[in-house]
């Protein structure tokens, strides 16, 4: 069976290092999902403690508790995606176990809101309510030729087959790549898609000012929003790989803004935005495309100006007009 493991908040790297660590106390195959959760594969490991994996879960929730202050949401089941699943449908702190049996499997999914499933944000939300499919049941039971006119071959199909409870991966072990993650917690929910953009561009401003002071570039970009919908919230990443390895604030920011808008988040009530920086490489080997114009230069001269006054006064004290008072 497989334990997929949520510790709550988004932790910082060496405190979710910690916890990967204690998760491999009780198995060699965990597989690290920074910044807030792990999946670990129990099977060998339920004979080794003479524990069913509830039995294992419970233990891993009391060692979290009592060594890092954490109360673990576990789900439990007979792959990761309905591990993950069990793990989200219902309050935190708690087991929660999908059996490895179809009857029980079909229950489970019966009811789901497509929203609740892996890869599926707003945009795909209205596009199949449009159509009346708005529960895992529905689109279980929609044929698949259907669904690929809807959404194209290749999204279509795993929609279907993850709305039966369908998933055809393993836990892969491994550390986590190191990464820089920023994060901004809006007050409310917030609507208004300019006060989204503009938690966007503090965040790339944050990440591109902590790359450069540590030398570093990165490849890819992260964007995970959590926003509010019936079931209480829901969470939905996108990640995009950039042409070339940066730590250009403009370039991280293009790149945070496209992902934002490819979202289709037209009144989403976002609770909060959060960006990582991922693979990360060291600056004096990253090549960089020559451009044509002083633009490029003249962005690039400014920025390094703004990190000197950074470095002098403080991280607040340069920052985009669009940004005053966040935090």
């Amino acid at each position: 069976m497989i334990l997929y493991l949520h510790f709550g908040d988004p932790q910082p790297d060496p405190a979710y290092r910690r916890l990967l660590d204690m998760v491999g106390e009780f198995t060699p195959v965990a597989q690290a999902l920074p910044p807030d959760a792990a999946l670990a594969d129990v099977s060998g490991s339920t004979r080794y403690f003479d524990r069913d994996a509830d039995g294992l879960a419970a233990l891993i929730r009391m060692r979290a508790a009592a060594l890092h202050g954490l109360d673990v949401t576990v789900g439990i089941g007979p792959n990761p995606l309905l591990a993950r699943l069990a793990a989200h449908r219902g309050e935190p702190g708690a087991i929660r176990t999908v059996p490895d049996d179809p009857e029980a499997v079909t229950r489970f999914l019966t009811g789901l809101p497509v929203a609740a499933l892996p890869g599926v944000g707003p945009a795909t939300v209205r596009t199949l309510a449009s159509y009346g499919l708005r529960t895992a049941d529905r689109i279980a039971a929609t044929p698949l030729l259907t669904l690929q006119r809807i959404l194209g071959a290749a999204p279509g199909r795993t929609l279907r087959e993850h709305a039966a409870g369908i998933d055809p991966t393993r836990v892969a072990p491994g550390a986590p790549p190191r990464t820089v993650d920023a994060e901004h917690r809006f007050g409310h929910d917030e609507s208004d898609a300019a006060r989204q953009r503009a938690a966007l561009t503090h965040l790339t401003e944050q990440l591109g000012a902590q790359l450069r002071d540590e030398r570093q570039t990165c490849r890819a970009l992260t964007l995970t929003v959590l926003y509010a919908d019936r079931a209480g919230h829901s969470s939905i990443i996108r990640s995009r790989t950039l042409p070339e390895a940066t730590a250009h604030t403009p370039r991280l920011r293009a790149a945070a803004h496209a992902l934002h808008g490819s979202l289709g988040l037209q009144r989403a009530r976002v609770r909060s935005l959060a960006l990582r920086a991922g693979e990360l490489g060291d600056a004096a080997s990253a090549s960089r495309q020559l451009t044509f114009g002083p633009d490029d230069d003249r962005s690039r001269r400014i920025e390094a100006a703004a990190d000197r006054a950074r470095a002098r006064f403080g991280p607040g004290a340069v920052r985009p007009a669009s940004t005053a008072g966040m935090r």
